[in-house]
């Protein structure tokens, strides 16, 4: 017998409509901001079909995205891997942006609509709004629309400059950005106040102050420097002006690459932002999972607690979670991965492959 109290059901069979969906995400939001204190951004949830997700995967995750031969290219791959059953399709996958769009398998049942919504919705949400690397270089309420400038000004580039000459840029673009992001927040150089008297006192203070620490005794006794020659005054000067060593590669070719038109210039710029917007994802990538998997056990709980969703549906997810949380070992064979579960047989095919 249960020891649970009982209560409205959000659902009680496999299938769901999209009452169903808003029924769950409001019993989810409720324990999610009242129960954990959790705070996220509005969400956004899409239901997609298998070819809408293969989709978004080729694309990046993004909604939005200009045209390049390489997302075809990862859509046939993955669409060949799908249909073989060599690979499986993620039941969710989820946007930082304001609102949050979290994109729902079709597919998928009741129970699992509500472990990802829980996950994504909430979980990934509440990190993306509160993790310093994300707020530092992430700006989740003008993504999209920033995408969309971006869809809009490559286009315009193909149809004036030619598809080929954007194509190369971009192919090379593409390849330098793993190495063209910023890893740490740059200093802000120092900018010279228009007040012309105002500077002129403090040039006459900075006198002042080296003369009051002038110590004649220092100047004959302390050995003088060695005076630089011609090239190294050069060759600093030119590293000075050139913002060197400088670790972001795309942003020094697109402030300092001589022979780069205007239009090239911005399409570097384009690139080089939505690497940087996605730096955050790849270096905290086991640490936002972790959150949005502890986020989704405590409200999947809290659901049979309050009897929202019944011991049935329960083990229903506990059989998908305990199958991604789980470490198989060095040496399980594949026969036991199957025993343990679908969802590490695939990963455990996916890592020997």
């Amino acid at each position: 017998m249960s020891t649970y109290a009982r209560g409205p059901l959000l659902f009680e069979s496999a299938e769901w409509n999209f009452d169903t969906i808003n029924r769950i995400h409001e019993a989810c939001a409720e324990i999610a901001h009242r129960e954990l204190g959790l705070s996220t951004y509005d969400n956004q949830l899409e239901i997609v079909n298998s070819e809408q997700m293969l989709d978004a995967y080729t694309s990046i995750g993004m909604p939005i995205l200009y045209h390049h031969w390489s997302f075809g290219k990862h859509f046939l791959t993955h669409e060949e891997q799908y249909k073989k059953g060599i690979s499986s399709l993620a039941y969710e996958l989820v946007i930082n942006s304001s609102p949050c769009i979290s994109y729902l398998m079709e597919g998928n049942t009741a129970t699992m609509q509500a472990l990802v919504i829980a996950h994504a919705a909430f979980g990934h949400n509440h990190f993306f709004k509160n993790n310093h690397l994300f707020k530092t270089w992430t700006d989740a309420g003008s993504i999209l629309d920033y995408l969309a400038f971006a869809k809009r000004y490559i286009a315009a580039c193909e149809e004036k400059y030619g598809v080929r000459e954007v194509e190369r840029l971009l192919d090379a673009a593409h390849a330098l950005m793993p190495q063209g992001v910023f890893r740490g927040k740059q200093k802000k150089k120092h900018k010279q106040s228009s007040d012309l008297s105002k500077e002129e006192e403090l040039a006459k203070n900075r006198a002042i102050e080296a003369e009051r620490m002038y110590n004649d005794l220092w100047g004959h006794t302390v050995p003088a420097k060695a005076k630089k020659n011609a090239g190294a005054i050069l060759e600093e000067r030119r590293r000075s002006l050139l913002d060197l060593p400088q670790e972001n590669i795309l942003y020094f070719l697109e402030k300092h690459a001589p022979k780069l038109a205007t239009w090239q210039r911005e399409v570097l710029r384009i690139v080089r932002n939505i690497a940087q917007y996605f730096y955050p994802q790849v270096q905290t990538k086991v640490m936002n999972e972790g959150c949005a998997t502890y986020v989704h056990y405590r409200i999947m709980n809290r659901l049979l607690e309050k009897g929202r969703i019944s011991e049935g549906n329960f083990l229903e997810f506990l059989m998908s979670h305990t199958s991604v949380t789980l470490q198989p070992d060095f040496e399980m064979s594949w026969e036991s991965c199957v025993m343990r579960g679908p969802t590490i047989a695939m990963k455990v095919s996916s890592a020997s492959s």
